[in-house]
């Protein structure tokens, strides 16, 4: 099966998923981080096409970063100076061709992840 990415956010204090969020994809190779694109979750929290398409996928170590202070800010969280979360970066790594599924659940005052399916 040819490798792919795709993720979700849920926002956990509120209980639904997390629409209008940005998310960056950068390629790390050494010390240099190559930024691939962004993209915005939709109603269902997801972006509407995987992070990195087959047709785009390799292994090597990647970051994900989830720009939840804009988020936060969107949506009416009570505001902080400075937000306690701003931007959540997720560095990772991709050794085969599969599906890898990177979801973040977020909250204010926290996150967690984990490779899903």
């Amino acid at each position: 099966m040819p490798g792919y990415l795709t993720t979700h956010v849920l926002d956990t204090a509120r209980g639904c998923p997390a629409e209008g969020l940005r998310i960056t994809l950068a390629r790390i190779e050494g010390d240099s981080r190559r930024v691939i694109k962004e993209m915005v979750t939709n109603a269902d929290g997801r972006t509407d096409a995987p992070i990195l398409p087959e047709a785009e996928f390799e292994t090597g170590t990647y970051e994900l970063v989830f720009a939840v202070g804009d988020y936060l800010d969107a949506c009416g969280a009570a505001p902080e100076s400075p937000r306690f979360l701003d931007e959540v970066p997720l560095r990772f790594g991709m050794s085969e061709d599969d599906h890898y599924h990177v979801p973040l659940l977020v909250s204010p005052f926290g996150y967690s992840t984990y490779r899903g399916s």
